[in-house]
């Protein structure tokens, strides 16, 4: 294990599957033709991103994760090109409804399903009314060449706790499916720079690279600031795309130099877990 490369997705999404589903599969080709062996969606790219509003209605969208759409079309493609797609979509379970993640593997096949812990909740952005919070507890994956690839879901990725946990189960990697733009209950306020810093502070805390990928465009007056990214251990960043770039972003990372990194700068050895528990108390 030395090296692995990874790639974001950036594109704007309508209402029509199966053209988005196509033009993420472009990418997604793209993306392998750049030698990318870990290729990061955004969240939820079946579609527009609906939970902008409360409808009973759209609950219809939800499958189960062997009958979904997205997750189909992302097995037959990472099977044909022998990359790993982290696959988020709308998953029916029973009663139940989750905003989740298949991680399909080169081999096309569905190692796992990872539901989203934090569900946020606000005007344009209203999940709670859709998604369970996940109940799989936070998940890692087999990546290529021995690695770990670790994976929170948008709202998950604002949490230290997020990448942490991640991280002590062994990530190599930590990658983020995102789907955020305005806010519409206050149109001065633009989150694009406090959503990249929270991200790079996970991976300088954490002395780890964070891929992140989001939607672009205007959808019924909502507007999706782009802005992907793949940060360094360090926090710096490697490549990015703009607020309206359609493309793919690709980065070569040297797990065995970040290795080194981590073991120097100390911060898993010099952790305290016998203080931190206020840390899980609900009070």
């Amino acid at each position: 294990m030395t090296e692995i490369t990874v790639a974001a997705l950036q594109l704007a999404f309508s209402s029509d599957q199966d053209a988005n589903l196509a033009h993420v599969s472009e990418l997604v080709r793209e993306a392998a033709g750049k030698g990318a062996q870990v290729i990061l969606p955004p969240e939820l790219f079946e579609g527009e991103y609906f939970c902008r509003v409360e409808d009973e209605g759209l609950f219809a969208q939800a499958r189960p994760v062997g009958e979904h759409k997205a997750v189909l079309a992302m097995q037959a493609l990472a099977r044909e090109l022998g990359v790993t797609i982290p696959t988020s979509f709308f998953e029916a379970d029973g009663p139940h409804h989750y905003n989740s993640l298949a991680m399909v593997g080169p081999d096309g096949v569905v190692q796992g399903v990872y539901r989203k812990s934090h569900i946020p909740d606000g005007p344009g952005y209203e999940e709670k009314f859709y998604f369970r919070p996940g109940n799989t507890g936070f998940k890692v994956w087999p990546g290529p060449d021995a690695t770990t690839l670790g994976v929170g879901i948008c709202w998950d990725q604002w949490y230290p706790e997020t990448a942490r946990a991640l991280m002590l189960m062994g990530s190599h990697v930590l990658f983020f499916p995102t789907a955020i733009g305005s806010e519409p209950h206050d149109t001065s306020l633009d989150t694009a720079r406090l959503w990249r810093r929270a991200m790079v502070g996970h991976a300088v805390s954490n002395v780890v690279p964070v891929v992140a990928a989001n939607r672009i465009g205007v959808e019924h007056g909502q507007t999706f600031y782009g802005t992907s990214f793949i940060t360094d251990e360090r926090g710096d960043i490697l490549a990015e795309l703009g607020r309206e770039e359609t493309g793919v972003i690709v980065a070569t990372l040297d797990l065995d130099r970040i290795k080194r990194h981590r073991a120097a700068f100390g911060f898993f050895r010099d952790r305290r877990p016998e203080l931190y528990g206020r840390l899980v108390q609900d009070i």
